[in-house]
């Protein structure tokens, strides 16, 4: 960094006349004036200017250091050896734009030559110029512009701010030339001044007794502060539109910190911070005390006006249909039902998506709290967040809901387990061993669940439960499983494949669930056998397997054996549960082709080569069975390893010889997706955002990959939806193989689960996808829909995507809780509010 220098001035006068007395000491004086001015003004001590730049530049360079080693950035999601889409740009570390034309702002100093005037009026004039502030206007003096100290680390330039001080054994009493802002500074020290975005003009700090100016540095936004009090930070944009790399952070209490801490934090300011330092980026009201800048005023009301205007380009209005607080557009599209020509198998609890998705925002339940936080919620919620008492009024006697206050309560039963469900769930593996809850068992199916007390109680076995049943006359029966914390989702035995890959749930569930597996060649049975993992069981507890006292239990029991035995299941247990008045019957899948190569009868019959038993998006139902995989390297062959090993180590049939979603060798695809998900989830979500994970159960991956972000949560009292679209690659059997659960969805449509359903939903990169094929408000108004009030959306996308959802959720009235955008790539962190539209809109096909 260069030193300033003294400048000499040469005090010598030259005189060819004499002047009288008084014309004398009037030149002398105005001469006196002249060096003092210049002296107070210019005179910079070279210590004053290169000792604390160097405690600068190592303030700044030791966190940066440290974040690659034993203190990491919070948000840093570099993963490593993963490929540019894996990491949809996280890790590329090229120098962002900053506010002024150039790429690089680079700090400068003022080099004062030494020069000798002649007329004192010149010397004057210099002066006042040299203090005006400005560097880009030419000067009676020779000025020469040195390029700062910069440095480049982990990739990414830092600059510098150049900082001129005066000596403090003198008075500056100069410096309060024409600039008006110099002028406000002086009057209070912690006073900011902020100058207009985009130009090359620096921003003034007062520093006691001294003028102290600072260069922006275009690595991120900085703070303009005075020595005791720090300012706010302001979001900035490049010239051309483009969003700068920011961080927003709000409502996060600030810690308490020494001044040595504050010194180090204020000068090494980063992006993704680490440790103590990202909370010196909060915004709060108190960092002035208890007076707000002139720049948070302007700045927030400027804030207000662009989300007013924002507001006014949306115009929302709330869906009025019959369904009304429990509207999901896929089910309740009340036009097409009715132009059914049958609805013997069930086609009318199938979906049914109208042409174009709605765009209205569907109401609040009057009195809507927010919910119950897990596990308190599995044994109560509020009523008034799901007024329903028609399944109280008919399964009350059968403990599945009851009416307790301004509570429902779940005593924990159900049709076949009156009395607990963890009894139940105990003597199911009494019965088999080798099922092994939480082991060998992992992933199950629930088939007609109700209120999924069966699954909410296998969390305490270490048993992930995907729940389902039709939205039907059992009223609100899957809004209930969700309201309570358990996963579920609305769906039906129909007319179609249930939207899971083939062999993957563990076993299959079915307590009393009312469908009438022996008809039609077992049509429905044989969907079972496809989900089905070979070597997997069907739990059947109903009454057919106990009852011999109706006659049409005693057929039903007739048709499931010559059913169960044609598609080669094993009957390895029928036991009765004395506790409960049940009987059980426990079935397994073979494990070869055996069996069907020795039946006498074809019936039912293989499918054909060609059939893919992953094909599940709108597939009709077929009577069919697909032969059993045999190879050691197909998937099927093998049961997958115990839980918890599974969820961490690479699937069998995942092969170098194949290449992976990123470009990888599939194992090395995998894995590097893991640790990626590992790194943004500890770093960034569990500790850098805010987040109350204690109110966050129900969340969804609305665009997952290998399921590296649900695994990396698997520590939280959590489950996790995991969506694969149909328009990206076919990783959902991976998912399951992993011990978790998942579906195929189209986010052209809307998802198969009630409204207000989920705390928390991430998206990486699917609405830029998404946004080519359908439109992009439709979309956001689904995950409206079945986000809870309070509820969290984290969007990773480009920047152009992040920008536009951004103007569409502010114009709802969600809180922006944090925005990011680098290299193109942007995050956003929004919580949905409770606010609803005063004006209606009327749905004519969800109308009754």
């Amino acid at each position: 960094m260069a030193l300033g220098k003294y400048a000499r001035i040469d005090t010598r006068r030259q005189s060819t006349n004499y002047c009288s007395t008084v014309t004398i000491v009037v030149f002398v004086a105005l001469c006196l004036v002249g060096v003092w001015m210049m002296t107070s003004s210019s005179v910079v001590p070279g210590q004053n200017v290169d000792v604390p730049a160097q405690e600068n530049k190592n303030e700044i360079k030791e966190p940066l250091a440290e974040s690659n080693e034993s203190n990491p950035k919070q948000f840093e999601d570099n993963p490593g050896d993963l490929p540019e889409d894996a990491t949809k740009g996280d890790n590329n570390r090229s120098q962002p734009q900053g506010e002024d034309k150039s790429n690089t702002q680079e700090t400068q100093e003022v080099k004062v030559e030494e020069k000798q005037e002649e007329k004192s009026e010149e010397k004057q004039d210099e002066v006042i110029k040299s203090n005006d502030g400005s560097n880009n206007e030419k000067q009676n003096e020779e000025s020469n512009t040195e390029n700062g100290d910069s440095k480049t680390l982990d990739g990414e330039k830092n600059s510098e701010a150049g900082e001129t001080k005066t000596n403090e054994g003198e008075n500056s009493g100069t410096g309060q030339g024409d600039s008006e802002e110099n002028s406000k500074e002086n009057k209070s020290e912690s006073d900011e001044t902020e100058k207009n975005p985009g130009t090359d003009e620096t921003e003034t700090k007062s520093d006691e007794n001294s003028g102290v100016t600072e260069k922006k540095s275009d690595a991120d936004d900085t703070k303009t502060k005075s020595d005791e009090n720090s300012g706010d930070t302001k979001d900035g944009k490049t010239g051309n539109g483009q969003i700068e790399e920011k961080v927003d952070l709000k409502n996060n209490k600030e810690s308490e910190k020494t001044s040595d801490e504050q010194a180090n934090n204020q000068s090494g300011v980063e992006v993704f911070p680490s440790g103590a330092q990202s909370e010196l980026l909060n915004e709060t009201a108190t960092q002035t005390g208890s007076w707000s800048t002139q720049a948070s005023e302007s700045r927030n009301e400027k804030e207000t006006q662009l989300a007013s205007n924002q507001q006014n380009s949306y115009n929302w209005k709330t869906c009025n249909v019959t369904a009304g607080p429990d509207y999901i557009p896929c089910l309740d599209n009340w036009q097409a039902i009715r132009s059914l020509r049958s609805t013997k198998h069930y086609e009318h609890r199938e979906r049914h998506c109208p042409q174009e998705p709605p765009t209205c925002l569907v109401p609040l339940p009057e009195g809507y709290k927010r919910p119950i936080e897990w596990p308190k919620s599995r044994e109560k919620i509020w009523y008034s967040n799901v007024p329903h008492t028609k399944l109280a009024e008919v399964k009350g006697h059968q403990n599945w809901v009851k009416v307790t206050g301004e509570y429902l309560t779940f005593p924990g039963g159900g049709t076949q387990f009156k009395h607990g469900a963890l009894h139940y769930i105990d003597f199911i593996n009494e019965s088999v061993p080798d099922i092994a809850w939480g082991k060998r068992s992992r992933v199950i199916l629930d088939v007609g669940c109700g209120v999924a007390s069966f699954g909410g109680f296998l969390f305490d076995r270490d048993v992930v439960t995907m729940s389902f049943a039709p939205k039907d006359e059992h009223e609100a029966q899957v809004q209930f499983a969700l309201e309570r914390g358990i996963p579920a989702i609305s769906a039906v035995m129909g007319t179609q494949r249930l939207p899971f890959p083939g062999r993957v749930f563990d076993i299959v569930h079915c307590a009393r669930c009312r469908v009438p597996w022996h008809i039609e060649g077992g049509k429905l049975l044989l969907e079972l056998n496809r989900v089905l993992r070979p070597g997997g069981f069907f739990v059947w507890s109903a009454t057919p397997v106990y009852q011999k006292k109706v006659a049409e239990d005693v057929q039903i029991w007739k048709a499931m054996t010559e059913l169960t035995k044609a598609m080669c299941w094993e009957l390895v247990s029928i036991t009765k549960d004395t506790v409960n008045g049940v009987g059980i019957a426990i079935y397994r899948k073979p494990t070869s082709n055996d069996c069907y190569e020795k039946r006498s009868q074809q019936e039912p019959p293989l499918c054909e080569a060609s059939d893919d038993p992953n094909a599940a998006w709108n597939v009709p139902l077929q009577a069919c069975m697909h032969k059993v995989p045999v190879d050691s390297v197909e998937r099927g062959s093998q049961w997958p390893e115990q839980w918890p090993a599974r969820l961490e180590k690479v699937p069998y049939w995942m092969l170098s010889s194949k290449v992976g979603v990123y470009g990888k060798p599939e194992p090395e695809d995998f894995t590097a997706d893991y640790e990626h998900w590992k790194r943004v989830v500890s770093k960034s979500y569990l500790n850098g955002m805010g987040i109350k994970w204690s109110s966050v159960r129900n969340v969804m991956d609305m665009r997952t990959i290998y399921g590296g972000f649900a695994a990396a949560l698997k520590d939280i009292k959590v489950w996790v939806m995991n969506v694969v679209p149909i328009d990206s690659p076919d990783t959902l059997p991976i998912i399951y193989e992993r011990g978790l659960f998942g579906i195929y969805h189209d986010w052209c449509e809307s998802f198969s689960t009630y409204p207000r359903s989920y705390d928390l939903l991430h998206a990486d990169h699917l609405f830029s996808k998404v946004k080519k094929r359908c439109n992009l408000v439709a979309v956001v108004v689904e995950v409206d829909r079945i986000l809870r009030p309070e509820g969290k959306l984290i969007v990773r996308d480009n920047v152009e995507t992040v920008s536009e959802l951004e103007n569409i959720v502010r114009s709802m009235h969600w809180e922006v809780r944090m925005t990011y955008s680098k290299d193109k790539e942007g995050l956003l962190y929004v919580e949905k509010s409770i606010w609803r539209p005063e004006e209606s809109e009327t749905i004519t096909y969800a109308i009754a």
